[in-house]
């Protein structure tokens, strides 16, 4: 176990960031978002949820795959290079590193994703635990701990005026031992502990702790699709997006070609199954209602993907649709909605 006083942390990214690239939660624009550090922006460890998750630091929100240059003796074409070299991650939370699994499922798969795999087996996680869990917040529900974080390579905790920090794997004892002449030993782990158990007592008292998961996963598909509560759930969508760019774990994507005037530039973006042209073809749309949108999205993270994964569940708890639908249309909504209509239809 390690420790740093709170003062000394700036000290300690900018060593960090010295020796290797470093993401770190930045304050731009008024909010908290994933950036790379730089000596003048502000670090922001306090805000409890970015507004985008570090999922952007594996899977870019836009990314060049390949460039076409003309020339006279006819066309080259340059892949972009992989990512090779050692990078950090500070400060990602427990229900953005479970969301990391969720994304290798999709991933590392086969056929793999080998830009995203090159970020993985370079990537250095330090995850820091959720001091006080917000309102909005219900990780618990899908047996994620927001004081300890299995998935990371060092695992963190703010407590009073010190972070403490502690290795989890060959690669984050490697990363403290690199970077130990700013932190120092420490011994007595005791206030963690009371830390952790402080932040499961509170974890335990949120409004949606008891959400309640019966009636979806595995093997749900045929009792789930013809609900007739998804035409009313889905009736006030805006179709917007929103949750769909915030969440942790939508990976859909779409592939563009973009002409530089001297040679063509393949890149992919990301993409929501909530817009009426996503997966557009030349015979239209297979989805043609957004109810049907609106229903995929959620069969998607609730039935489909734990039925083809081990009963996975393809969300985290983090909150951020919570927090963001302009509409409130989010999967809490559509849990509670569900689980209230399958009651009735009991009683």
């Amino acid at each position: 176990m390690k420790k740093i006083a709170q003062s000394l942390i700036p000290q300690f990214l900018s060593c960090v960031g010295g020796a290797m690239d470093l993401f770190v939660p930045v304050r731009m624009s008024g909010a908290a978002n994933w950036g790379i550090w730089d000596k003048n922006r502000t670090v922001d460890l306090d805000t409890l949820k970015t507004v985008k998750s570090p999922k952007d630091v594996f899977f870019p929100q836009c990314q060049t795959m390949y460039t076409v240059h003309h020339a006279d003796a006819g066309y080259t074409i340059d892949p972009m290079k992989l990512t090779s070299q050692p990078f950090c991650v500070f400060g990602i939370r427990p229900c953005d590193v479970r969301a990391l699994t969720v994304m290798d499922q999709v991933f590392l798969a086969e056929p793999e994703d080998t830009f995203y795999r090159a970020r993985r087996e370079n990537a250095i996680l330090l995850s820091l635990a959720c001091h006080r869990p917000a309102q909005t917040c219900f990780c618990s529900v899908f047996s994620i701990d927001a004081a300890q974080s299995d998935g990371a390579d060092v695992m963190m905790w703010m407590i009073g005026q010190d972070l403490w920090l502690e290795g989890q794997t060959d690669k984050g004892n490697g990363f403290l031992e690199q970077f130990s002449e700013l932190l120092e030993d420490a011994d007595d782990g005791a206030c963690v502990e009371e830390e952790k158990e402080s932040i499961r007592a509170i974890t335990r008292k949120l409004p949606y702790s008891g959400l309640s998961l019966e009636g979806w996963g595995e093997g749900r598909t045929d009792e789930k699709f013809d609900d007739p509560n998804w035409e009313q759930l889905s009736d006030a969508c805006l179709a917007c997006g929103t949750c769909t760019f915030v969440c942790p774990t939508c990976q859909c994507y779409d592939i563009k070609d973009y002409d530089t005037g001297h040679g063509i530039q393949r890149y992919r973006c990301w993409d929501s199954c909530m817009y009426s042209d996503f997966t557009l073809m030349a015979a239209a749309n297979n989805r043609t209602t957004q109810m049907q949108r609106f229903r995929q999205r959620f069969m998607h993270k609730l039935v489909y993907f734990p039925t083809n994964n081990d009963g996975m569940f393809m969300c985290v708890g983090c909150g951020r649709c919570v927090d963001r639908c302009p509409q409130s249309l989010n999967i809490v909504k559509v849990i509670k909605t569900m689980e209230k209509g399958r009651e009735e239809e009991q009683a």
